[in-house]
Formats: structure tokens, sequence, C-alpha cells
């Protein structure tokens, strides 16, 4: 039975904690590994298994998920030599949720079929609020059979969920899903910045802007935040600027030319080398008013 499948979590960061809190509330059988312990303490307290590896992660479950910081990582639990394909029996399925490259997914999905397994790529969107409310959007890749099995634990974790082909196209989906963060963030950062600049109630303006056709969700979540100064990361700059490397290497696969991902990757970078990239990607205000000379200021 699905509800009794038992399940293999790897990474308790901002997100992989709460998702992997979800399936726990819903009655999964969980075992649990982090580089860093104490981060899945949480879950460890409510009754999950700890496991020293990815490896012995993946040998007392049915299903693995992971949720880690860049590709090489990935690559790392997954396809290591104490990776969770290392410990994973005939049937089992892997999904990774990080966002990482669709190369890599194809790699890993043939790799697993050659040992009986099926892998999914199924990265999120929806950032750390997204995670705890349980309200994330999900981009699936891989094997249609895997998909449907996983769903109950997709909808355990999300609100939007969507089959997008085979495997790599999960990755590819939330590749252009972040294209279009990327030009978001700077209609956000920028028309706030201007409003400052202009002299105007810039809590007001934004209170009339989210109702408008200018509005947007990270106008209604991030602009908020914006107001008040407040860079912690719902999504780090670092990873950010990963995916971003992630578009544009995709790019030069499709030989397209996206000006605006390149602009943004730059400016991004310029914030890491002073020392920000793990402040939240809202935190793109402060470059565009250190380029004039100015000063972003609380409006809250």
């Amino acid at each position: 039975m699905v509800d009794k499948m038992r399940i293999g979590w790897i990474g308790t960061g901002v997100m992989g904690l709460s998702m992997a809190g979800h399936l726990q509330a819903a009655g999964y059988p969980l075992t649990v590994y982090n580089r860093t312990r104490a981060k899945a303490e949480p879950l460890l307290a409510k009754g999950a298994q700890w496991a020293d590896t990815p490896r012995e992660v993946a040998a007392k479950s049915d299903a693995v998920f992971t949720i880690v910081s860049y590709p090489r990582d990935v690559e790392s639990v997954i396809l290591g030599e104490n990776g969770v394909l290392q410990g994973l029996a005939p049937g089992g399925l892997v999904c990774d949720m990080s966002t990482s490259s669709p190369v890599l997914a194809e790699r890993i999905a043939v790799t697993a079929l050659q040992q009986g397994c099926v892998s999914l790529d199924a990265p999120v969107t929806g950032g750390d609020i997204g995670a705890r409310n349980a309200t994330l959007s999900i981009f699936v890749g891989g094997d249609k059979e895997g998909y449907e099995k996983l769903s109950p634990c997709f909808n355990a974790m999300g609100k939007n969920i969507l089959h997008c082909g085979v495997a790599g196209f999960g990755q590819k989906a939330k590749l252009a899903n972040q294209v279009a963060i990327a030009g978001v963030m700077f209609s956000v950062c920028e028309s706030c910045f201007f409003a400052q600049e202009a002299g105007l109630d810039v809590a007001k303006w934004l209170e009339l802007v989210v109702q408008g056709a200018a509005g947007s969700k990270a106008m209604d979540t991030l602009g908020r935040r914006i107001l008040k100064s407040d860079f912690d990361p719902g999504f780090f700059i670092n990873h950010f600027i990963k995916d971003l490397g992630l578009c544009l290497d995709e790019c030069r696969r499709m030989q397209i030319v996206l000006p605006g991902i390149g602009q943004a990757e730059q400016l991004y970078r310029s914030m890491q080398a002073r020392g920000q990239g793990d402040l939240g990607t809202q935190a793109l205000i402060d470059c565009l008013a250190t380029l004039s000379g100015k000063q972003w200021r609380s409006h809250s």
C-alpha cells in the first residue's frame, strides 16, 4: 500500500525540513540524513530514524527524496559510492527535488534504470513559505508510473503538481520558472526603488500596486519584505546564482540568447562578491540602490 511506503529523506535545510515534516505528518515512516545532524533533530524528535549515509537511508526505504544545494551534491548523494543507488533495492524510487542540471537528471535516470529502479526529477518553487504551508508547485520529470506512485507524497508537500515529461523535463520546467523569477525580481526591486527616490509613500504605493496589473505574488510577498528591509532568505542568492548558471548552460545548449538572465547573474554575482550570498534574492534592491549611489531605506 502507498500509505505504508517507507520514505527516505536527504536534505533538511530551509525547504527540506518542512517538506519532510509534511510526509511525516501524513504518516509515512521516515529515515533521514543530512550533513549536519542537528538540522534534522525536529524530525528525529517526532520519530524519524537517522541514517549515517545516503546509502543507509536507501537501504531502509522504498522511495528516497533528496533536496540539496548544488548539482555536485545531487551527484554525490545519489550516484556516489555511499549514494542512494548503492543502497536502493530493485523496484525502489529516487526523487531529486533539488534544482539541478537536466543533463544530470537524465544520467541519474539511466543509471537507476540499469539497477531496476526509477528516478524522478521534481524541483519545486514557492520558497520557504510554500514549503511550510505545503503550497509548493512541483515540476516532475521521469517515468509516468513512478510519478503516479509518488503522487500522494507530492500532494502532501505541494498544491500544484505537473508531470512535465521524461527525465530532465522537471528540471527544464523549473529553470524556465527561474527565468521568470529573474525578471520579476528586477520589476519588484526597480519599481520599489523608483517609488522611494520619487518621494512616494512606498508602503501605500505598494498596497495599491499589488491589486493591479503590475502586481504579482512576488510583489505581494517579497515586496512586503523589501519594505521592512527584511533580506532573510526564503531563497538564497548563492542558490539563485547556481540556478541562473544552469539556465545559461541550457541556453548555450539550445543556442538561444536571453539577455535578462545574463544581467541578473552578473548583479547577483556582484552581491556574492560583497559577502551577501546568504541573503534572500529580494536583497537585489540594495544592489540597485548602490549602483545609483543611493541607499534603500525601510518603509514599514
